[in-house]
């Protein structure tokens, strides 16, 4: 095969893949705590026909080397966990994470998962639970008939009960932290895993050891933005163009060459 068509089939298929990347950013920017995907390329290895260096003869050295690449391949992909921007609702159940951490939740299973998408819900106990139903942990439960709900800074739940005037704590929300946040592995639903890329969870109260603090009846949006994305899918076009072109290009020359020898 011509070199140049196995390069340019190698952009070819990069940049398909890069197109998928901002297609899922794009489609995710009202999604509640969503962390938009960056994508990280790589070059191919190289096949050297002259290292740099080398004599071209028995005086003098060449200054640089012939060495021809083999294209292009994506290494992988992060999550850039940069802070969306900070809606207020009128839901008391609903935080936002102001700076560093995680909410933990329960899976169906029993594994713990990690979000950063902050609207809760009551279930028919009363346990805080997510839009899927996954309850928050530390598991806390709102009493029945319990009034005036507030979470402090530092995730303290207070509720005034029925026939009392002074307020009750009734639960406490932590954040977990990771060393590694882009070595989550993404499970949809607006949830992460641990791996051993991300490093061991560390549990504390809102506020401290390095985590940020909670603020109720907020929401933290989706942190894609929809200029940067469009300006990115402009050039991933274009860079598909190019390489849709090498092709044709490389294609015809071979043609010409059949047709001359």
């Amino acid at each position: 095969m011509n070199p140049s068509l196995w390069i340019s089939k190698t952009g070819l298929s990069a940049q398909d893949k890069q197109m998928s990347v901002i297609s899922n950013n794009l489609a995710n920017v009202s999604t509640i705590g969503f962390k938009r995907d960056r994508v990280s390329f790589e070059d191919l290895f190289y096949h050297v026909e002259r290292q740099p260096g080398a004599l071209s003869d028995q005086q003098n050295e060449l200054p640089s080397g012939l060495q021809l690449g083999s294209g292009v391949r994506i290494t992988g992909t992060q999550k850039i966990f940069t802070p969306g921007s900070y809606q207020t609702t009128n839901q008391s159940l609903d935080m936002a994470i102001v700076g560093n951490g995680f909410f933990r939740v329960l899976m169906p299973d029993g594994s713990p998962a990690y979000t950063r998408n902050g609207q809760f819900h009551l279930n028919t106990q009363g346990t805080m639970v997510t839009a899927a139903g996954l309850p928050l942990e530390p598991e806390i439960t709102v009493p029945n008939g319990a009034q005036n709900l507030t979470i402090s800074r530092d995730g303290i739940v207070m509720v005034t009960l029925p026939g009392e005037v002074d307020p009750t704590e009734i639960g406490q929300v932590n954040l977990v932290s990771f060393v590694n946040p882009a070595g989550l592995a993404s499970r949809g639903g607006n949830l992460y895993v641990q791996t051993a890329s991300s490093g061991e969870e560390v549990e504390a109260a809102p506020g401290s050891e390095g985590l940020g603090e909670v603020k109720q009846f907020t929401l933290e949006s989706s942190n894609v933005s929809v200029v940067e994305e469009l300006v990115n899918m402009i050039s991933v076009q274009r860079a598909y163009e190019m390489n849709s072109k090498a092709i044709s290009a490389a294609d015809e020359m071979m043609s010409y060459a059949n047709q001359v020898l």
